[in-house]
């Protein structure tokens, strides 16, 4: 879909804030490791999507993976991330904290990219980015995969976590945030724990 910049200046869109701490030396030091084997933008940032992916479990598919395996919460449970240093630190993060973590380690290396949301049974988190000569923004959802989820990096076509349903009145919403939507920062930042978190997630913005 085509998506609307908030901000028109393409520089917003490498910035860092609080959220997308991409100065953070974690953050930093993360990049680092994946431009090794990365020899263009392209290659670093599918190596960035499928890190953010892959290596970062989404918080609702470990508790749910602890709960059926009846394996006790284990020391920091419940906690709630939103900055993308702490994602990266913590290795955990519902699908708008592994965003903030994907564009961070995507603007440390100097590629534009954004925060979009699709509309679902609560507002799911996205990242766009625009590579070098491509001349549109490319949705990519690192919110990890499981059955029936297969998301995957694709500059051709969008294959996301979650195509909407129209019929159940899903809608992609089409702003593209420079910064994190203060609806979802504020939801991620007062959520004391993650079954707090789940009772309170954003169903519009």
């Amino acid at each position: 879909m085509e998506l609307i910049q908030n901000n028109p200046d393409i520089s917003a869109y490498l910035a860092a804030d609080e959220a997308i701490d991409h100065e953070h030396p974690r953050v930093r030091a993360t990049a680092a490791t994946l431009s090794v084997d990365a020899p263009d933008a392209y290659a670093y940032a599918k190596a960035a999507f499928e890190f953010v992916r892959d290596t970062i479990p989404h918080s609702q598919d470990a508790d749910d993976e602890r709960s059926e395996m009846g394996v006790p919460p284990a020391e920091g449970w419940g906690r709630v991330t939103w900055r993308a240093s702490d994602v990266l630190e913590q290795r955990t993060g519902i699908c708008y904290a592994k965003a903030h973590a994907l564009v961070a380690l995507l603007r440390a290396e100097g590629i534009p990219a954004g925060l979009c949301y699709q509309k679902l049974e609560v507002i799911h988190g996205l990242v766009a980015v625009r590579l070098p000569g491509e001349g549109r923004w490319a949705r990519q959802d690192p919110r990890g995969n499981k059955p029936g989820v297969d998301a995957q990096f694709r500059l051709d076509r969008e294959q996301l976590a979650f195509p909407v349903r129209p019929e159940y009145n899903e809608m992609d919403l089409p702003v593209l945030f420079a910064e994190p939507h203060p609806v979802v920062l504020q939801c991620l930042r007062e959520a004391v724990d993650r079954p707090h978190l789940w009772q309170t997630l954003p169903t519009d913005l």
